[in-house]
């Protein structure tokens, strides 16, 4: 991917290394349970979550900016640059939409942080809370993005910050508080399955980045569009499930399945268009 040079976004905020507020996490009791709490909220399977922070944590001592290595550097400015290009790319969209696309900030953390949606840690991945139109990142999501799920490459990465600012804009359109609202009236597989139309959708929008800063910043090498669908398909449900259970329930999926992520992303990325995006509209995921 093309980035270097490029406008990095003003909306970061640099949390790596600083405590965290409040009390903290008893893990094993209330603070498990929050966290459980917080992934169902996100669509995330809370025993995925639950089974790597089972171990708590040695304490951390704030990281001294000048200690961080060259690498930490390089993916911290690359993602103000991603972000910078989500919103280069939202703001004409809405604006054709009579409407006016509000930037969300990008928080970057180490290990655990605090959100207007609670504590959360860096297991449970990046996330989007629509409390306080923010998402947030621990850059050492990045390597496991490429050892655990099979998914290496700059583009990769920046499929992931396009996909939660995809979370955003849904959430200045109205619609995860609908659906929100929604899954609380529905049973728990019915839940589900919302939840899934809503990563979808969140999906495409990566897909809707990635054709319209291409077409305006010719920012895709080759092989780029082979790593953001390797992403996608290596956190989709079927998958992820296989590797955590040995077996796939496909009425508890929250995300998708890799064919599905990797098919959503590329109706975005083909048409460059939103409007291709309702998933809740349509027959076939």
């Amino acid at each position: 991917m093309r980035w270097q040079g490029r406008r990095r976004s003003d909306n970061v905020e640099d949390r790596r290394g600083l405590p965290v507020g409040g009390r903290g996490l008893a893990f094993g009791g209330i603070g498990t349970l929050v966290i459980a709490l917080i992934a169902m909220y996100f669509g995330v399977d809370p025993g995925l979550v639950l089974n790597q922070v089972a171990t708590p944590p040695a304490a951390e001592q704030p990281a001294d900016p000048g200690t961080r290595s060259a690498e930490e550097n390089r993916l911290a400015e690359f993602s103000s640059v991603v972000l910078a290009d989500t919103e280069d790319v939202w703001h004409p969209l809405f604006q054709a939409a009579g409407s006016q696309y509000r930037e969300p900030k990008m928080v970057l953390f180490t290990g655990a942080v605090q959100s207007a949606c609670g504590h959360a840690q860096a297991a449970m991945g990046p996330f989007y809370c629509p409390g306080d139109h923010k998402l947030y990142l621990d850059l050492s999501f990045f390597s496991d993005l490429h050892a655990r799920y099979g998914a290496p490459g700059d583009f990769s990465q920046a499929y992931v910050i396009a996909h939660e600012v995809g979370h955003h804009v849904q959430n200045l359109m109205g619609l995860l508080e609908k659906t929100h609202a929604a899954k609380a009236r529905s049973s728990e597989a019915e839940a589900n399955a919302i939840q899934v139309r809503v990563e979808l959708q969140a999906d495409c929008y990566a897909g809707v980045w990635a054709h319209r800063a291409h077409a305006s910043k010719q920012i895709l090498e080759q092989g780029d569009i082979d790593e953001a669908l390797a992403a996608a398909a290596g956190v989709g449900d079927d998958r992820l499930q296989q590797q955590a259970r040995g077996y796939v329930v496909p009425e508890s999926f929250t995300h998708g399945s890799s064919e599905q992520r990797k098919r959503w992303f590329m109706i975005g990325a083909q048409s460059g268009d939103p409007g291709q995006c309702n998933t809740f509209k349509a027959a076939k995921l």
